[in-house]
């Protein structure tokens, strides 16, 4: 799994599930990404052999970001993906059995989703990085219905009569 996570917001952005991964599905994943958020200052990862080939090192470069790679065997550089990876471990994979890729996407995608917008987050004041928006009742009427009725007082000064 390549797992993208914002160290800011926390919010997982992607994660992509692959048997392997190549240099090609970190610049297809950073690409999608790009175009929908624009382009980080600078992408955070380990040493994997995924993430140091000079495709993609030339590719962020072109692209106007930096690489922070992490030293070697000190994966606490990278605290925010580890401890996401660690709850993605606790909460879903240790209790799944995948049959085939596809449902391990498609599980995986759904817990992701859920993470980002319904799991409280304790760094976040046990909030989700990018909650639900519920849109109210009104919001979906006619402009007409939504717009409140003029106050009597509104009235008396537009010149009408107060019975």
């Amino acid at each position: 799994m390549l797992n993208v996570v914002d160290e800011f917001t926390h919010e997982s952005l992607a994660i992509r599930v692959r048997r392997k991964l190549k240099s090609i599905d970190v610049i297809d994943v950073l690409s999608e990404l790009f175009v929908l958020r624009g382009v980080p200052g600078h992408i955070r990862s380990d040493n994997g052999p995924e993430f140091i080939a000079e495709a993609v090192q030339t590719w962020i470069a072109a692209v106007g970001s930096k690489t922070a790679y992490i030293a070697p065997g000190s994966p606490w550089e990278n605290g925010y993906v580890e401890s996401f990876n660690a709850r993605l471990r606790d909460e879903l994979l240790n209790g799944e059995i995948f049959y085939s890729l596809r449902e391990a996407q498609i599980v995986i995608e759904s817990w992701r989703r859920h993470y980002n917008t319904v799991r409280p987050h304790a760094s976040l004041g046990y909030k989700p990085p990018a909650p639900e928006v519920f849109i109210p009742a009104l919001a979906a009427w006619p402009p007409a219905r939504a717009t409140p009725a003029p106050s009597s007082m509104q009235h008396l000064a537009e010149g009408g009569a107060m019975n």
